[in-house]
């Protein structure tokens, strides 16, 4: 019987071992689920379910790595499959966004020829493209370890998202930037040098709580607390600004 109960703890042992090891390769896929899912609700035109899966995504992709760590699970499969899913949830994602809102812009007044038409209403999905070459060198680059150089994809993919949800919150009041076509097709610009730039950008992982070692960390998170209960999401413009020059001043104090 003591044989039996032995034997009966060491399989629950093992398959509890399984489950930590798979944990966080399960909250990957999860974060690729959401995306695909924020996917459909663009040309569903459900931008407010997009944000709430877009959020979700962005949620199971901080805690996959975080788990990742604990359990000390297999890096190199990990790194691979976050990367596969952060091309859809946070690559094509946010290029699909801006795909939708140049549809909804005044494209043909603004480029009366048709073939000339046909062939820039597809430029957004530059962003797709961009947002895989960052998560390439992001797996490639040792510099990248504890800080990012460029706009982190989750980071580019708030931005984007906030331009639809403002357009919800301010209803007729920014349209007319929002939705004018050549801001898309210059944010669709912007964005992508962003992502593969050069930029040198903190991260947001603490590894202390020491406010002297994490100060600029700290300042974001205020500025966040203060901005998204006013702004709502109006603040996520702000915050991506303020999160690349807090980044910049960090750069030259340290100097």
């Amino acid at each position: 019987m003591m044989e039996g109960f032995c034997q009966g703890k060491s399989i629950f042992t093992q398959n509890l071992l399984l489950v930590k090891i798979h944990l966080p390769n399960f909250l990957t896929c999860l974060n690729l689920f959401c995306g695909c899912i924020a996917t459909v609700m663009i040309f569903r035109n459900h931008f407010e379910l997009t944000a709430y899966f877009v959020f979700a995504a962005a949620f199971f992709d901080l805690l996959d790595g975080m788990v990742a760590r604990k359990v000390k699970s297999d890096a190199a499969f990990g790194k691979q499959l976050d990367s596969l899913a952060d091309a859809v949830s946070f690559g094509f994602v946010p290029a699909a966004i801006m795909f939708k809102l140049l549809q909804m812009s005044d494209l043909q007044h603004a480029i009366p020829n048709e073939n000339l038409r046909r062939m820039v209403q597809f430029f957004p999905f530059i962003i797709a493209i961009f947002s895989i070459l960052r998560l390439a060198k992001f797996n490639l680059d040792t510099r990248q370890s504890t800080s990012f150089l460029g706009l982190p994809t989750p980071a580019n993919t708030l931005l984007i998202i906030s331009f639809p949800l403002i357009l919800l919150q301010h209803p007729g009041e920014y349209d007319q930037l929002i939705l004018n076509p050549y801001f898309i097709l210059v944010m669709s610009m912007v964005s992508s040098f962003l992502l593969v730039s050069e930029i040198p950008l903190f991260s947001l992982k603490f590894k202390t709580a020491s406010f002297k070692e994490n100060k600029f960390q700290y300042v974001l998170i205020i500025l966040a607390v203060l901005l998204v209960p006013i702004l709502l999401y109006t603040a996520i413009p702000i915050l991506i600004l303020s999160y690349v020059f807090l980044s910049l001043i960090q750069k030259v104090t340290k100097a």
